[in-house]
């Protein structure tokens, strides 16, 4: 899954850099409650595996080229992601072109058969969510398409065909969106209060929905504001990027750091400032890291 440029990035684009095209669009209410955006991307990755740090998002892939890789396994139809708790590391054959679509934390349950606990940290294939002959037919359609446009239209009107009610989705997107406003900073307890629900109820509701709980959803959301402040091209204090994102102190940050992406903070801007000088202004420069 991404990486996947856009990942998490509702804005409208559209951009044909360095070999690689990438459409992007927000979908029409009630969709836009789900999803930051759906996708098109095609053409030749800066390099064959990328890693991409976890965020607060889920993802849908639609494969319309040769099969992608993500960590030992191949997908050739496509894969199904929740929002996963460390880094994913993606295999891109040497021309790749799919569809897809970057759900909110809690945008992907209304078009999952199971609770999303069931798929923490392990992408299944479209097939094993919607079934052989709904992911054959998808394929088969969106393939057909014009262009990117007309296949993102395509792409909406079918998950607007299969957008269901969910229980406890109205909870879980309000109680996420407190989190997204503090980045994460936030009593855990105070949440189910505020909701009017016990903790537990709450973490429950969260599991199937997100596959998260609320506390590893906060932790997320803290990680992504931390990564996403950084200017790998400029000079960092992090201890006062830990102090400001709200870690106990820097040994704590570093640790977090290293839970979620597998390298130190120094490492990243590492890889981060090689993949710009190596690739200045790619489509895909939107934080995935060269696999090193």
């Amino acid at each position: 899954m991404p990486t996947l440029p856009g990942y998490g990035d509702p804005c409208r684009a559209s951009a044909m850099l360095g070999r690689v095209e990438y459409v992007s669009r927000v979908p029409e209410p009630p969709l836009d409650g789900l999803i930051d955006d759906l996708y098109y991307l095609e053409g030749a990755p800066p390099y064959p595996r990328l890693i991409l740090p976890p965020m607060p998002s889920a993802v849908l892939i639609i494969n319309l080229g040769d099969p992608f890789r993500i960590g030992t396994a191949d997908y050739g139809d496509g894969c199904v992601l929740t929002t996963p708790t460390h880094a994913v590391e993606f295999g891109y054959p040497p021309a790749t072109r799919s569809v897809g679509v970057h759900f909110k934390p809690w945008g992907l349950a209304p078009f999952l058969p199971m609770p999303a606990s069931e798929l923490r940290d392990r992408p299944v294939t479209v097939e094993q969510v919607w079934g052989r002959p709904a992911a054959f037919e998808l394929r088969e359609r969106l393939a057909a398409a014009a262009g990117p446009y007309e296949m993102l239209a395509c792409l909406e009107t079918e998950l607007t065909r299969r957008l269901r009610d969910t229980a406890g989705l109205r909870l879980v997107r309000h109680t996420s969106g407190v989190i997204a406003a503090a980045m994460g900073r936030v009593a855990i307890g105070d949440l189910s209060v505020a909701a009017g629900v016990s903790s537990t109820h709450l973490a429950q509701r969260f599991k199937d929905l997100i596959g998260l709980t609320p506390k590893r959803l906060a932790r997320t959301y803290r990680f992504a504001a931390t990564v996403t402040a950084i200017d790998p091209m400029g000079p960092i204090d992090w201890g006062d990027l830990a102090t400001r994102a709200g870690y106990f102190d820097q040994a704590h940050f570093t640790h977090e750091f290293r839970t979620f992406t597998g390298l130190t903070p120094t490492r990243y801007v590492e890889v981060r400032r090689r993949f710009l000088s190596e690739h200045p202004g790619h489509a895909l420069n939107v934080g995935p890291l060269p696999a090193v």
